[in-house]
């Protein structure tokens, strides 16, 4: 597992995050990013267009997968906001208390194993009064997608580096801390629906 994860892994995630759809659900929350951004779980950097450089005074990226680093340091070259790209996980994330205006999560709760503590670095790391931009997939209201997402979710994990389809996006965020100014829930077009029922949203420590 650990060539498919370095190797192979990336190059799937790369191609299906930047898909059509997908990419017009990262337009409708990466432009709310402001001050020093903090984006976990960057991948190979396809939020960097939707940043908005009169916003934005910085950005640093945090991932773990050296594949995706790779893809996303040629990504962040001759970008004119300062990007520093870090290699971290959401459970310990190498930032100091109060140094980020801004968090940044896109489809990266899917996968984490420690929800709780992820949550825990992110009310550490904002500063007061910061937000947390949240575009993630996770179980869907209907009860026969459901069952699906549930049938094939020990599948999908293995193939997607461990991404869940289940996890009830908005409850993981409120019992991490945090409250919602704004939410919208959604079947992402053009999207399979076992996979493609999103959660955009800008919330707050509570």
């Amino acid at each position: 597992m650990a060539f498919y994860n370095r190797f192979i892994l990336p190059n799937l995630i790369d191609s299906s995050c930047k898909m059509g759809p997908i990419m017009k659900q990262r337009s409708k929350i990466v432009p709310e990013a402001e001050g020093v951004v903090a984006e976990i779980g960057m991948g190979a950097a396809p939020n960097l267009q939707f940043y908005d450089p009169g916003k934005v005074k910085a950005l640093i990226g945090v991932e773990p997968n050296p594949g995706m680093r790779k893809k996303a340091s040629r990504a962040i070259e001759g970008q004119s906001i300062p990007i520093e790209l870090v290699e971290g996980f959401a459970e310990k994330l190498p930032l100091d208390n109060g140094s980020a205006d801004t968090v940044l999560l896109t489809y990266t709760l899917c996968s984490l194993k420690d929800v709780p503590g992820a949550f825990s670095e992110i009310r550490r790391i904002l500063k007061p009064g910061g937000k947390l931009l949240v575009l993630e997939h996770g179980a869907a209201p209907d009860a026969d997608v459901y069952k699906w997402q549930r049938r094939l979710e020990p599948v999908w994990k293995l193939i997607g580096g461990g991404c869940h389809l289940t996890r009830p996006i908005d409850k993981m965020v409120e019992a991490g801390g945090f409250r919602f100014d704004s939410l919208v829930t959604e079947y992402v077009k053009k999207t399979p629906k076992f996979v493609g029922y999103d959660y955009t949203g800008i919330a707050r420590p509570a």
